[in-house]
């Protein structure tokens, strides 16, 4: 049994407001975030930059000493997913792309959206994709949402976009979901359904995926590449943490009363709850 998504509010009650990765080269990564993706800075210093797009800074890039790059079946970033407003801006960074050499790793059409992926210059993945209207949307009786991995036609998309010269990510782009690694899903369920309280929308063979509101997801965990791996290590390049904020005091009491429930430890610091979940990733939460 399913239905259209009308029974399923999209309330959105939490998303993922930023992702804070660590860089061996912060100049020549900052440059691509910059030139390839249409990010902009809202904030420089010799060890980092704040990048965004309209008035929302979503991706922090830092750099250290002795930071060693992150092995590919690491726990950690599978992929940061870039929002932008509607299907006619995916189609003006599409075309922007393809006149500056971007290197795609693939494409898909996902049923609830439609993804391009890449990745950085230090093999960061990366998501650009615009979601179909959640009235296109199906949901089984359970809430689960209907998603596939199909064929994305390209060039139809291309086609789509207008003779302008790009301007950069449009105001609205934002940090749609983020995608990781992991090495157990039972683990990856006991931490983000049971303690941030996020409700398991679709599942895959070896990826389970999380949200609330009824999104299809604001939080994915794989085990494609990382089944088994060790805990991610600080001093590792990539992903260092992110941030998760709820739009009411009560989501964040929640999920700090379940991290105490099941002994994850919680610091607090400038109005953010910081935990690190099973596989070594940091998440800070606030309301």
């Amino acid at each position: 049994m399913t239905e259209k998504s009308a029974s399923f509010a999209l309330t959105r009650p939490a998303f993922v407001g930023q992702a804070h990765l660590a860089v061996g080269d912060l100049d020549a990564t900052s440059a691509f975030y910059r030139t390839m993706l249409g990010l902009k800075v809202f904030e420089k210093s010799a060890s980092g930059v704040l990048l965004g797009a309209g008035g929302r800074p979503f991706l922090h890039l830092t750099t250290g000493r002795n930071l060693r790059r992150a092995p590919r079946a690491s726990t950690g970033l599978f992929h940061n997913a870039f929002l932008v407003p509607d299907r006619l801006e995916l189609a003006r960074w599409l075309k922007h792309a393809a006149h500056n050499g971007v290197v795609l790793d693939g494409a898909s059409d996902h049923l609830v959206s439609e993804a391009i992926y890449l990745s950085d210059p230090e093999g960061n993945g990366i998501e650009i994709y615009r979601d179909r209207s959640p009235a296109e949307w199906t949901y089984h009786a359970d809430g689960m949402v209907e998603m596939t991995t199909g064929r994305l036609d390209l060039q139809a998309l291309y086609d789509t976009a207008p003779e302008e010269i790009w301007q950069g990510m449009a105001d609205g782009t934002g940090l749609g979901h983020i995608h990781l690694q992991v090495s157990d899903i039972p683990a990856a369920d006991t931490f983000y359904r049971d303690v941030l309280g996020l409700k398991l929308m679709s599942v895959y063979p070896g990826a389970h995926f999380y949200a609330t509101g009824s999104y299809h997801h604001h939080v994915a965990a794989n085990v494609w590449n990382s089944r088994r791996a060790a805990p991610r290590e600080p001093d590792l390049t990539g992903l260092q943490d992110y941030k998760l904020t709820f739009n009411d005091r009560a989501g964040l009491e929640a999920a700090l009363a379940a991290a105490d429930r099941l002994g994850v430890k919680t610091a607090q610091e400038n109005g953010a709850w910081s935990m690190t979940d099973p596989f070594g990733i940091g998440v800070r939460l606030s309301a």
